[in-house]
């Protein structure tokens, strides 16, 4: 979907979606589209699809808010960088456990999935109604609202893991009296996310069933994928194992020979990585291109969702040295995930950059409170040196969000059959995972630091599946929501701040537990609709 139309009238559909009953709107303004008049050609349906795509990129609006403020940030893989400890307050309170319900990168994320929702439904709606005809085959309409379900339960697992329960909404809200929604609980959500899953992957295709020019739309594996992540975190584990055994008899992934292929560039003006974007082991990514125009301003001077197609991940994550790209130096790894890996393994240096005393310009607004390690996964640096590729604008990149990768299906796999004592498969599926990341060399897959896990001891096993899950998976926003499902925030979070610098132990708060695993529903989205706040918020 890099070269997809996502431009597609979105911002109609947008104008559909806000409507009022308030007396003096009642009459439609001049030049206005009707949800019938906009859904009464065929092509309405795939546009319509395509703009419920567009809310997963967004990470800009009053304020930045991707989602690897939380998962990267707020564990133990990363500092939240940045000029100095003001530079994203916001951030700074969530990785410190200081958050409370006015933090504006909260409220901007919340806001941003219900949009994607509410496109969703919308399309769900509209979309079954429509006449078939030569190009809206009833195949073609089938897969795209099994592509709508599939979106809908991402953008409310998304909400799911930060707030727990959250208004559960399955229709277009266009009216005062419905914008007042209860909010579900946490189990009722999940439910709802498998049922929407299992319903997209009746109606999903496969990958290689699509065009090149549509790769990057959801698929059954990616439906497949999200039920066993699913799963995992409500502890079915034996349904979770299931659906890892679907998506590895389907034989349409696999793992890429190169780690560092998936996120390091070949040339410096090559905005076309090697074979890491929407390859054999791409299960879904939120796609993102080269576009020179600038989000800053945006939206009444101030937001900026939706204003061009690139991701501000780039900028926001490269060094602050012109030397290394010029950026603003946040989620800048941990000194404890750099000591996570073992001896010689490869993927340290690719996720881990460290720059000389000759790559730093301005040691005090890049070495944050003592750490100067950068994001290298992030960054759109180059395979062959320590460079970066040129940005057509500054505050835009073209490097995918690689949300599941088909070595994240192996290690959950391997977390379900370990779970299930199906040993033998989550070893081989572990392994699989470890001997990639060192060119298939199979000899070292008994060194390994938590024991030897080969005996089938099932604690070591489940250890060395945790730790294969932070090495392999390192800096790509998935820490911290591990650490809550597994149940070991505020242990790991206190052993954490044990063994961190004074400068950084000085800001970090106190862990709570039954608290601090998940965030405060934004207080302005309760004083829209009144609604429970999380315990001890």
């Amino acid at each position: 979907m890099k070269t997809m139309k996502h431009i597609t009238s979105w911002m109609v559909l947008l104008a559909l979606l806000t409507s009022s009953c308030t007396d003096w709107l009642t009459e439609n303004p001049p030049a206005s589209t009707s949800r019938s008049e906009f859904f009464s050609t065929s092509m309405a349906a795939v546009y319509a699809t395509n703009a419920a795509y567009v809310p997963l990129q967004w990470e800009y609006n009053y304020t930045y808010y991707s989602e690897w403020f939380i998962g990267d940030v707020v564990s133990d893989d990363a500092l939240k960088g940045g000029q100095n400890t003001s530079d994203m307050a916001d951030a700074y309170a969530m990785e410190n456990f200081k958050t409370t319900d006015n933090n504006g990168l909260l409220l901007d994320f919340y806001r941003a999935q219900y949009q994607g929702i509410n496109r969703c439904n919308l399309a769900l709606e509209e979309i079954p109604k429509m006449s078939n005809d030569s190009i809206l085959t009833l195949e073609l309409q089938s897969r795209l609202l099994g592509e709508l379900r599939f979106l809908r339960a991402m953008y409310y697992f998304r909400l799911v893991r930060v707030f727990g329960g959250v208004p559960w909404v399955d229709f277009v809200i266009e009216s005062a009296e419905k914008w007042q929604q209860p909010r579900a609980s946490a189990n009722d959500i999940y439910s709802f996310i498998i049922n929407d899953l299992k319903d997209a992957n009746q109606r999903l295709w496969e990958k290689s069933e699509y065009e090149s020019e549509d790769l990057g739309r959801a698929t059954k594996g990616s439906a497949q994928a999200m039920l066993l992540k699913t799963y995992l975190y409500t502890h079915d584990y034996e349904s979770a194992k299931s659906w890892g055994d679907s998506i590895l008899r389907s034989t349409e992934y696999g793992l890429q020979a190169d780690y560092a292929d998936l996120f390091l560039y070949n040339g410096k003006e090559d905005l076309a990585p090697v074979a890491g974007e929407n390859g054999s082991e791409s299960v879904f990514e939120i796609q993102y291109v080269d576009d020179p125009t600038s989000d800053y301003g945006g939206s009444g001077g101030i937001g900026g969702n939706g204003f061009t197609r690139g991701s501000f991940t780039v900028v926001l994550t490269r060094s602050r040295s012109s030397i290394l790209g010029g950026g603003w130096g946040f989620n800048k790894p941990t000194q404890n995930l750099y000591n996570e890996y073992e001896s010689g393994d490869p993927r340290r240096d690719v996720t881990i950059l460290n720059p000389t005393d000759a790559e730093i310009e301005k040691p005090e607004t890049e070495i944050y409170l003592g750490n100067r390690y950068l994001n290298r996964k992030s960054g759109m640096y180059l395979k062959a040196a320590r460079d970066y590729t040129k940005l057509s604008h500054q505050s835009r990149g073209a490097l995918n969000n690689k949300l599941i990768r088909y070595a994240d299906v192996l290690l959950m796999y391997a977390e379900a059959c370990c779970e299930t004592n199906h040993f033998d498969d989550a070893k081989a599926a572990l392994n699989q995972v470890r001997a990639r990341a060192r060119g298939n060399n199979t000899t070292i897959l008994p060194d390994f630091p938590y024991g030897n896990y080969t005996d089938g001891n099932k604690d070591d096993l489940r250890k060395a599946i945790r730790h294969e899950r932070r090495v392999e998976l390192g800096m790509e926003g998935h820490r911290w929501f591990d650490l809550c499902r597994w149940g070991i925030a505020k242990a790991t979070m206190d052993a954490y701040k044990a063994q961190e610098t004074s400068d950084v132990q000085q800001h970090i708060a106190e862990f709570v537990a039954g608290k601090h695993e998940l965030f405060p529903i934004p207080s302005q989205e309760r004083e829209l609709n009144p609604m429970e706040q999380n315990p001890h918020y």
